[in-house]
């Protein structure tokens, strides 16, 4: 029991510091410089602009509305993770408005300030979507759209997204717009990259005569196991044995270190995978 609490309480660390990212990415990058790229807090921008609000009064106004539907509309199947999420960027856009006042961009570089507001909350993006989560904002509409209509998920996002993305050019100068429409753009490529690195594992195969070393270091020394299968060698016909395993990037520095140590003629594939699913892995 007490195992579990804490599993449960490092989760939602790990969310909180993750929702953190995305705050301080959102509110002190994305908002003083109008960048509209998406998701709830583009389209808090577009309001702040045109309405007597500011863009953090909108964007909590907004996401507590939107995890009101999620209740309606999605019931029990809401993700109490995503609601958490949600609720506290909210609460998070606000404190920063109130105990950090902003009046002008970080920086007088645009571009610069374009990068940090599409990698932090696009990193922070990423940690939840591993914990199963989200931040909430378009995703609750999404899920909604997808569980009335049918539609994927991914194409609704993407939709939503764009169309705020291009409000940019109604309310804001081109070149405004433009760079919203960059960070649309880096936006979806971030997520994706952080996702896969987050998750990198390395499949390893170890092609050997005498595989009980080998397997006594995987777990012993690494607290992993492996997979030993019979193989004959195509030139030299002789007996051979394949060791299959997967570790992290560490373990697999470790592994790599022994076997050339102490079975130099063993040969060593070493491939980069972020989907592994099983025991011991994250998506277990």
């Amino acid at each position: 029991m007490r195992k579990k609490f804490l599993g449960v309480l490092r989760d939602y660390i790990i969310i909180t510091a993750s929702i953190l990212l995305i705050a301080v990415g959102i509110y002190f990058f994305r908002f003083p410089n109008n960048f509209t790229f998406g998701g709830v807090s583009g389209l808090s921008v577009v309001l702040g602009k045109v309405t007597p609000i500011t863009p953090a009064t909108a964007n909590f106004i907004l996401n507590i509305a939107l995890v009101v539907l999620g209740f309606l509309f999605l019931g029990r199947s809401f993700a109490v993770k995503t609601v958490y999420a949600s609720v506290a960027l909210s609460v998070f856009v606000s404190a920063l408005e109130k105990f950090f006042p902003m009046s002008h961009p970080v920086t007088d570089e645009p571009m610069l300030d374009l990068i940090f507001a599409v990698v932090l909350p696009s990193f922070g993006s990423a940690i939840l979507f591993n914990m199963g989560a989200s931040s909430g904002g378009t995703d609750i509409i999404a899920m909604i759209v997808q569980k009335h209509t049918g539609t994927d998920v991914g194409r609704a996002l993407f939709i939503s997204d764009v169309l705020i993305t291009l409000s940019a050019f109604l309310v804001f100068s081109v070149k405004t717009a433009l760079f919203s429409c960059l960070g649309l753009m880096m936006k979806t490529v971030v997520i994706d990259s952080a996702i896969e690195n987050i998750n990198l594992r390395k499949y390893i195969s170890v092609i050997c005569n005498d595989p009980v070393p080998v397997c006594e270091f995987i777990t012993k020394r690494l607290d992993r196991s492996a997979t030993v299968c019979e193989a004959k060698g195509a030139y030299s016909h002789s007996k051979k044995f394949v060791v299959l395993t997967a570790m992290k990037r560490v373990q697999a520095l470790q592994l790599r270190r022994f076997i050339r140590q102490e079975e130099p003629d063993a040969f060593i594939l070493i491939t980069n995978t972020s989907e592994i699913i099983g025991k011991g892995f994250h998506n277990e």
